[in-house]
């Protein structure tokens, strides 16, 4: 809907430059694009996440996409993630029986979601990112 009517206010007569200087109807008009490569971007996530194969969501003993993933340094820091097909970065919580997790959404492009890709339950991961590295284990796969 916003979209539209961005498109509407660039193509609108109100929106005729009365100057060189006048750059809303192209204002309108970038972000009416933008917004429309948004929406498409939305409706692609939305469709990979709909045709996860079943298959994969079965197979709990490999990291693939579809699995939630728990990596442990000790057990006082844990940390949730969903290895998605799209929607990287996205955050959430999840109401468990007495706890709330966060869950981290990654890709198997992410570093750290192409060293999951087919571990098991007890290995390690080991990545580093610019200066830093990351050790963990995966002590749990669903």
């Amino acid at each position: 809907m916003a979209a539209n009517n961005a498109h509407k206010a660039a193509t609108d007569d109100q929106s005729v430059a009365e100057t060189q200087y006048d750059t809303l109807a192209i204002e309108q008009s970038y972000l009416a694009e933008g917004q429309s490569r948004r929406v498409d971007e939305i409706r692609y996530a939305i469709h990979r996440l709909q045709n996860i194969p079943t298959a994969t969501l079965q197979q709990k003993q490999q990291i693939n996409i579809g699995s939630v993933v728990q990596l442990e340094k000790d057990i006082a820091q844990q940390q949730w993630f969903f290895l998605a097909p799209v929607a990287g970065g996205y955050r959430c919580k999840l109401a468990m029986q007495d706890s709330t997790i966060n869950i981290v959404v990654i890709t198997p492009e992410a570093p750290l979601g192409a060293a999951m890709m087919g571990k098991v339950l007890d290995d390690e991961i080991n990545i580093k990112i610019a200066q830093k590295h990351i050790a963990d284990f995966i002590t749990m796969i669903s």
